[in-house]
Order: C-alpha cells, then sequence, then structure tokens
C-alpha cells in the first residue's frame, strides 16, 4: 500500500462543526479511515475525525495560503 498523507490522529480540544458533504465523499473518507486504522495498526478512523488534520494538512501545504498568513502576520504586529 502507498504511503498515507495523514499520521495517526492526535486527541484535541474540538470545536463544533457542521457541514454536508456529498455522499462520494463520505464513502471515500470511511475508506481512508480504514486504510490509516490498517496503516496504524489501530481500529478504522470515523470519518469526522479524518477533516480537521486533512484540512489542516491542506492548509500546510498551500503556498498562497501560506504567503498570505505571513502577510497578515506581519500587518497585525
Amino acid at each position: 500500500m502507498s504511503k498515507l498523507k495523514l499520521n495517526a490522529i492526535e486527541d484535541d480540544k474540538p470545536v463544533r462543526l457542521t457541514i454536508d458533504l456529498p455522499a462520494t465523499v463520505h464513502r471515500d473518507l470511511v475508506v481512508y479511515g480504514e486504510a490509516l486504522g490498517q496503516a496504524t495498526g489501530k481500529a478504522a478512523i470515523e470519518p469526522a475525525k479524518l477533516v480537521p488534520p486533512m484540512l489542516a494538512r491542506f492548509m500546510a501545504t498551500d503556498r498562497a495560503f501560506a504567503k498570505l498568513r505571513r502577510t497578515r502576520s506581519k500587518q497585525s504586529a
């Protein structure tokens, strides 16, 4: 199996957010959670636990967003 982009999911204090996902995205999240569980030797990860680290990884690797954050932090300092 190829290396997944996510590692083990860390526990953190959650902020509740309600979203609607297309059924295809939900099915893919279920499969991804199963694969991640197998890769880490744990039970399958539920889709709701996958979304936050996926979004965080996406934003962390988005160069335009990183540049925007740097610009905004300089403006507020």
